[in-house]
């Protein structure tokens, strides 16, 4: 069975302190998705709570034919202001290990977001990765670009 990675890279001119306290809040997962996924977390997310380890999100979303799918993650790793790992419990993905990481940079804040992952149902999943998945991730990082770029502006060009 086929481990898939996908990476992705922004820059934003904010502190390091600024979009960590952003990215470690659960309660902003919904306005980096895009609306047609349905991301619903379930309870609401408790926006005075500090990120931690084994920290347990539970959410619905609808990636396909507007379908719900529960998912449930596990904050894994922490190491305040450098990076943090979620890992999916339950949900549509044989293997989901996402990894953010942060360092400050010149101006701002560069943020990088690795996933691992794999499809369940062998040959199927691999043509439902090669048809739409890798596609569709690669979507939802395009709007998370767009969304925080939004929220706190561009990178001045070099």
């Amino acid at each position: 069975m086929a481990v898939y990675t996908i990476k992705h890279t922004q820059q934003l001119p904010v502190s390091l302190d600024t979009a960590w306290t952003f990215f470690s809040s659960p309660a902003n997962l919904k306005e980096i998705t895009p609306s047609y996924m349905g991301f619903h977390i379930h309870p609401d997310p408790d926006t005075s709570t500090k990120m931690y380890p084994g920290q347990i999100i539970s959410y619905t979303v609808r990636p396909v034919f507007d379908l719900p799918v529960f998912w449930m993650t596990e904050i894994t790793h922490v190491e305040e202001g450098t990076y943090f790992v979620d890992e999916q419990r339950v949900g549509p993905y044989t293997l989901w290990h996402h990894q953010h990481r942060f360092r400050a940079i010149s101006g701002g804040v560069e943020m990088t977001d690795t996933v691992h992952y794999r499809l369940p149902f062998g040959w199927l999943g691999v043509l439902a990765h090669k048809t739409f998945v890798r596609r569709q991730l690669d979507s939802i990082f395009e709007f998370r670009r767009q969304a925080l770029e939004q929220r706190f502006g561009k990178m001045p060009a070099a």
